[in-house]
């Protein structure tokens, strides 16, 4: 049973790519809306809050009573937990993989008699996870999405195609073994 403080707060469920780089802006983010007064449940995949408790100690993830962490599976076999996972298998993953889970997850968090939050109000979601989208639509919950990267980074894939069609990109003389 929820407490009627927690009763009344809109509640976030906020879940960035579980690719490098996207989580430190999505936990920011978090920590704002629980500051104007959210209830906030941040998801991440088993694989990077498995790292995140190592990083950052046992009790790294025990939140407040109206900020905790969840995290789901992302489908990919059992990594080293001291290297980064392959960016392109993490992103096929969760296009295919996540779906299922964060929509248990929703169903979860919206059951009254097991979750002790209140029901969930809208997804903050990372701007390059479109199976969030389709679980707020199944939900019927509002979703905003929210882009991690830089506004160069953002410009840059805004524009990708047209700088492919004038023939800007890629560079002439410039083979993909040589831009790594």
């Amino acid at each position: 049973m929820i407490s009627h403080v927690l009763a009344n707060k809109p509640h976030a469920v906020c879940i960035p790519s579980p690719a490098q780089g996207h989580i430190k802006p999505m936990i920011k983010l978090a920590k704002l809306l629980h500051y104007k007064g959210f209830h906030i449940t941040f998801v991440d995949t088993e694989f990077n809050h498995q790292r995140l408790l190592k990083s950052r100690g046992p009790d790294a993830m025990t939140g407040l009573p109206d900020f905790r962490f969840e995290s789901i599976p992302d489908g990919l076999p059992p990594s080293n937990e001291n290297a980064s996972q392959d960016v392109a298998a993490v992103c096929e993953a969760a296009k295919k993989n996540l779906l299922a889970p964060f929509n248990e997850l929703l169903d979860k968090l919206n059951d009254s008699a097991s979750s002790n939050a209140p029901p969930v109000t809208c997804i903050v979601s990372d701007g390059v996870m479109p199976f969030a989208i389709d679980a707020a639509e199944m939900h019927q919950i509002p979703i905003a999405l929210f882009f991690t990267t830089s506004a160069c980074s953002f410009m840059r894939f805004k524009q990708f195609q047209a700088l492919q069609e004038k023939g800007l990109t890629p560079l002439k003389g410039m083979s993909k073994e040589k831009i790594k």
